[in-house]
């Protein structure tokens, strides 16, 4: 059929109209007819009557049969199926009742515009805080119960009712300490404090006034001692000549330190005579006449009222003790059938993972000592008991994860507490020494700590750690006294006798007052096992203020085995999802490193471009630079190795990021590389400055509070003279400076330990209680909510 029949008709509707038709009159109502059928009954269309029309070829159509007309049509357009009847005929027809394909909840996509979820933004989606509400409400509850009850009874018996709900009240403040309605755990009898160190640790009750005090050692079976482990080589460590003999005195320990010693003395010298102090111009030469030609004297055992009892070792091996721990461990003879070796597990405030071979031996070792000092010095022999104690555990400021993770497991699966809280050092020395701002400084047998503290909370980014401390001024002290011919040239601190008369030498003779400085005559008792006890006679001049002055230059001390076999055993923590070091460090630490070795800087800085990284401070906006009120104290040094430690004056960009609160976080491998060593005084201003953040205030209330504490701090004198340094190194704030001491006349070793001791005991704010099934549940995670910091 050709296009132009139809060409005057369209559909309209159900309708088809002719246009020529001014009438609009309906051809015919389609309904549902298909194409086939108006071209089946094209002929019958009809126009009205009267009417000419001018369209010639419906006539046309008119005169055409219908089955032509059908058969023209069927050949010449194919009719359209719809979707159902495909589907009928290819059988994919829907003969179900509507239902879902499964039963299955759908999601439906989250709108990136704007969506909103509620995961973990709530109090009662946390474990550890919805066990915290939920046992809040209970002691509420509980408390309410017996209170009622209390009142019942009051009126049954005619008693008076106020009394009763005061003596309520008192009875729920215990139950809140302690965890029962118990007077003995208010008092703290349930809790045991532990306080680890490098060279002791000291545990007891918090109920104790004081702690308990043992060496962290342990002795086990070896094949060898410790003095006869390696070269043999004795302590601190001779030089030798090109023949094999050993040098002058003078000479011993090399050049080097030689030289160092000298030029302290002279210094002394020279400050003394601006004191005007009087000065023996031989006094050197007197000393080392005297302990050249002073031979010792033997004392009978039987005459001596102060010999040692050693450790007995039974005779047949087989029937001795596979280790002993605390004082019995270094009372053994070195001489022992069978060897015993001394290990210490802790070190420089580190593992000490040179003399292990295994991490779990490590582990092991620092398990046995603590459980050792609970049975023997706590008198708690049996371990199913220990489910009904608490125990606060002290940490140092700047930890590492991996050693507090690995104590967490220790202290809940070995020895079954019931309830575990980590304490830092110096919240707890400003808990026990009552103080609410204060800079603390820490000087340990090992490890030297310093931070501010504000409010009772630590300011993370004045955290300092440097690694030396009392141990390092004892072996320092014997050296200059062997510069001087000391009469027991022997003297081997890799024994254990004889590093125990070190310490008590030290602790008798050691001052840093310029007013003893004289030539004076000492003696000493040398007890060794099987031997005779002698007496030796020796004269010092200026080696007892010498030694601890060190701490004010520190590189007179002896760091060549301070970082072997770091990193060998236990390799350090990392975060889970990007594999960083997430280790705790603070922009005061990575001041020190940065000041101790400036290629650090230039390395990250290096690293980071390489990375792809800008070679800037990532600072999210443009900072003001802010003064640093320390800037001026690096004029007034006066030794070359201070100077060269001291913080970064105004304007340096090594300082500058710090100040303006961008912390540097150098790399793991720096910090893990670069040995923190800088003066003293030099170490305490820059935690003040990173501390403060130039705000005038804060910086003249921790300059007026800064506590000395710890068992090397504990020299005649000592006190004044940190104070007179840092006036020095500050003189704009000279007035404001003050060095204080713990009150009460506690003793400095014990201040921390006293303060978790307080800290255990308080009702109702500590919220940092780890209880065993939150523990097993969640494990180490509970870190993140349980702790007073930042994890």
């Amino acid at each position: 059929m050709e296009n132009r029949v139809w060409e005057n008709y369209y559909l309209s509707g159900d309708t088809l109209v002719d246009e020529s038709n001014s009438d609009g009159d309906n051809l015919s109502e389609l309904g549902c007819m298909t194409t086939s059928h108006i071209a089946g009954s094209r002929g019958s269309y009809k126009k009205k009557p009267g009417k000419k029309s001018s369209k010639e070829p419906i006539k046309e159509l008119g005169k055409k049969s219908s089955k032509e007309t059908s058969k023209e049509s069927d050949s010449k357009m194919v009719g359209k199926k719809s979707g159902k009847a495909l589907l009928r005929e290819e059988g994919l027809e829907r003969t179900d009742n509507n239902l879902d394909q499964t039963t299955w909840p759908q999601v439906n996509p989250i709108n990136q515009k704007n969506y909103y979820t509620e995961y973990l933004k709530r109090d009662d989606q946390i474990l550890p805080l919805r066990l915290l509400q939920e046992d809040r409400r209970n002691k509420m509850a509980t408390s309410a119960k017996d209170k009622d009850r209390a009142l019942a009874q009051s009126k049954s018996n005619d008693l008076p009712s106020a009394d009763v709900e005061m003596d309520m009240d008192d009875e729920v403040g215990m139950d809140e300490l302690g965890g029962s309605a118990s007077g003995l755990d208010a008092s703290g009898t349930k809790i045991i404090v532990i306080h680890p160190g490098s060279q002791n640790l000291r545990i007891g009750l918090a109920s104790d006034a004081l702690p308990k005090t043992v060496p962290m050692v342990i002795a086990r079976k070896w094949k060898n001692n410790e003095s006869e482990e390696g070269d043999e080589e004795p302590t601190p460590k001779r030089m030798k000549s090109d023949d094999g003999s050993i040098p002058e005195p003078e000479l011993m320990f090399g050049q080097e330190f030689a030289t160092q010693h000298s030029t302290m003395s002279a210094e002394l010298k020279i400050h003394m005579r601006a004191n005007k102090r009087r000065i023996l111009p031989n006094s050197k030469e007197l000393v080392a006449n005297y302990n050249r030609r002073t031979p010792p004297e033997e004392i009978k055992e039987h005459n001596d009222p102060l010999r040692i009892d050693w450790t007995e070792i039974p005779r047949h091996s087989h029937q001795a003790p596979d280790f002993f721990t605390g004082n019995k461990a270094l009372r053994i003879p070195d001489n022992s059938n069978p060897r015993y070796r001394l290990f210490w597990p802790l070190q420089r405030g580190w593992y000490n993972e040179n003399d292990y071979e295994s991490k779990n031996q490590l582990y092991r070792d620092i398990c046995v000592i603590i459980e050792e000092a609970i049975k023997q010095q706590l008198n708690l022999r049996k371990k199913r008991d220990w489910a009904q104690y608490s125990c606060v555990f002290i940490i140092p400021d700047l930890y590492e994860r991996q050693y507090v993770i690995q104590i967490l497991e220790m202290l809940m699966r070995d020895f079954g507490f019931g309830r575990v809280c980590f304490f830092q050092e110096s919240m707890a020395a400003t808990f026990g020494a009552g103080y609410t701002s204060a800079c603390v400084v820490d000087i340990g047998a090992q490890k030297t700590s310093i931070c501010c503290v504000e409010e009772g909370m630590c300011i993370e980014n004045s955290r300092i750690n440097l690694k030396y401390g009392g141990a390092d001024v004892t072996e320092t002290f014997i050296r200059m006294m062997l510069c001087d011919h000391f009469p027991y040239a022997d003297i081997n601190l890799r024994r254990r006798y004889d590093f125990l008369l070190a310490e008590e030498l030290k602790v008798k003779f050691c001052s840093v007052n310029e007013i003893d400085i004289s030539v004076q005559l000492f003696d000493f008792h040398l007890r060794a096992p099987n031997q005779l006890t002698r007496r030796f006679y020796f004269k010092t001049y200026d080696e007892v203020l010498l030694a601890p002055q060190a701490y004010f230059q520190p590189t007179i001390f002896d760091h060549s085995e301070k970082l072997k076999g770091r990193r060998t055993l236990i390799a350090r923590s990392e975060d889970l999802y990007d594999g960083s070091p997430n280790d705790p460090i603070s922009s005061a630490q990575s001041a020190v490193i940065q000041l101790i070795n400036p290629q650090t800087r230039a390395n990250d800085q290096e690293q980071h471009t390489n990375d792809g990284g800008p070679n800037t401070h990532p600072t999210s906006t443009p900072m003001r630079q802010l003064p640093n009120p320390f800037g001026r104290f690096a004029e007034h040094e006066n030794t070359p190795s201070s100077a060269m430690a001291s913080p970064v004056p105004e304007g340096d960009d090594a300082g500058e990021g710090h100040v303006n609160g961008t912390p540097n976080t150098l790399g793991s491998s720096v910090r893990d590389d670069v040995l923190p060593i800088i003066a003293l005084d030099t170490a305490i201003m820059t935690s003040i400055l990173h501390g403060a953040r130039s705000d005038e205030r804060k910086t003249r209330d921790f300059l007026g509070g800064v506590m000395v504490i710890g068992g090397g701090s504990q020299v005649r004198g000592f006190y004044q003279f940190l104070e007179e340094r840092l006036k020095e190194k500050s003189p704009g704030y000279a007035k404001d400076i003050m060095i204080g001491t713990p009150p009460r006349e506690l003793d400095p070793q014990v201040v921390v330990w006293k303060g978790a001791s307080v800290f255990g005991k308080l009702c109702g704010t500590n919220d940092s209680w780890i209880g065993r099934m939150e523990y097993d549940r969640l494990g180490s995670r509970l870190l993140a909510y349980k702790c007073m910091w930042a994890w």
